[in-house]
């Protein structure tokens, strides 16, 4: 099973050697294997160069641009940590040769490119790459075996290629150390981040639940624009992501308590359900950014409560419009009582109750009860 993953392709192989005519943008959390998905891209091409703005080699070659003409591919990577890297970048790709690719990588501060300033419109593809997913295991794991590995080891290519629940967490407890001690800093300031590590602490006991602002500030002893400003640090670290509930009217389902959810499951505290959850949220973003990054499909991954505590985990929306309403359970042979009564107000969508543990799949009172590693398996990535 190991040399198969070591030796596959990323799922966004063939899509960057699709997009390589404009530049191309690939982030995503750090470790997650945006460098290796890069130098799988260098082989395609005959003489190609990595440039890392972190080596002072690369970064005196980088500001005198003295890299070889015949160069078919450089990549840039950490190259936001460059000041003005943007209209950098702009003068490469405008005054490039003939049949040269740019390549693109970072996390972090890179993701605001799309947020500030229209400088590089017009000359550029993103693509956001995401931990392993079911899907993309397959052929090195059964399904279910998939699932549970992912969700005790997470997703990210060190700690599950390890094997070991040991060796994980031993991994993970450098990682959050250096992302919240380095990272964090290029937002926020030194006496922030006892706050932010306190933060980061709370939310791993509240994955699935919706986030009360309110309740951490008073937690935090800070306020609730303060815990805002704080999560949306989080998400641009990508260390969490948030899913919003679904409403027609978009504007009102913004002011509703969003739910949250790591990229990491093994990072998660709680029971094994509710690392299912977060598994499998974490896969439904990595399909939905997909279908975006490399279709331009207006998809989106939301969950749907109403008033009267009605609830599901997951609704995926194509155009704004419900197309599968997806419950998550452990072990549990009958329909969700929410999912039926969603069934019957969209009846355009389906409704599937994923199980992970589930003896025979079969349809009752409207609902696709499924086996969740074989469903997730279907996905595309």
């Amino acid at each position: 099973m190991l040399c198969k993953i070591v030796d596959m392709k990323r799922y966004l192989y063939s899509q960057v050697l699709k997009d390589i005519r404009k530049m191309v943008f690939i982030t995503g959390p750090r470790q997650v294997g945006k460098t290796y998905l890069s130098k799988q891209i260098m082989e395609e091409f005959k003489n190609p160069l990595y440039l890392n703005y972190d080596l002072m080699g690369d970064r005196e070659i980088i500001h005198r641009q003295s890299w070889k003409l015949n160069a078919d591919l450089i990549v840039f990577d950490e190259i936001h940590k460059m000041k003005n890297w943007k209209n950098f970048l702009k003068g490469v790709f405008d005054a490039r040769p003939e049949g040269q690719a740019l390549l693109i990588t970072g996390s972090a501060r890179l993701e605001t490119f799309r947020q500030s300033g229209e400088s590089l419109a017009g000359r550029y593809f993103h693509l956001r790459l995401y931990p392993f997913s079911v899907k993309e295991l397959e052929g090195s794991a059964a399904p279910h075996d998939a699932l549970e590995k992912l969700n005790i080891l997470g997703g990210f290519p060190e700690p599950f290629l390890s094997g070991s629940a040991e060796e994980a967490a031993r991994w993970r407890n450098q990682y959050y150390t250096d992302l919240i001690r380095e990272d964090i800093l290029e937002f926020s300031r030194i006496h922030e981040i006892k706050t932010m590590r306190l933060l980061v602490e709370l939310l791993r006991k509240r994955v699935g639940s919706p986030v009360s602002f309110v309740s951490l500030s008073e937690d935090l002893q800070v306020s609730p624009n303060t815990v805002k400003k704080y999560i949306q640090i989080l998400e641009g670290l990508y260390i969490v992501f948030l899913v919003r509930p679904y409403h027609r009217q978009v504007a009102r389902s913004l002011l509703k308590a969003p739910k949250l959810y790591f990229y990491d499951s093994g990072f998660v505290q709680g029971d094994e359900g509710v690392r299912l959850e977060n598994t499998c949220a974490v896969c439904l973003l990595k399909y939905v950014h997909y279908l975006h990054d490399a279709f331009g499909k207006n998809v989106d991954l939301q969950y749907l409560r109403t008033k009267d505590g009605m609830e599901i985990d997951f609704v995926l929306t194509v155009d704004d419009a419900p197309e599968h309403l997806i419950e998550v359970k452990l072990t549990d042979n009958a329909p969700s009582r929410s999912l039926i009564n969603f069934a019957a107000r969209f009846p355009q969508a389906r409704c599937v109750q994923l199980v992970h543990n589930l003896r025979h799949e079969e349809h009752r009172g409207g609902v696709d009860m499924v086996r969740a590693g074989q469903w997730m398996a279907q996905l595309p990535v």
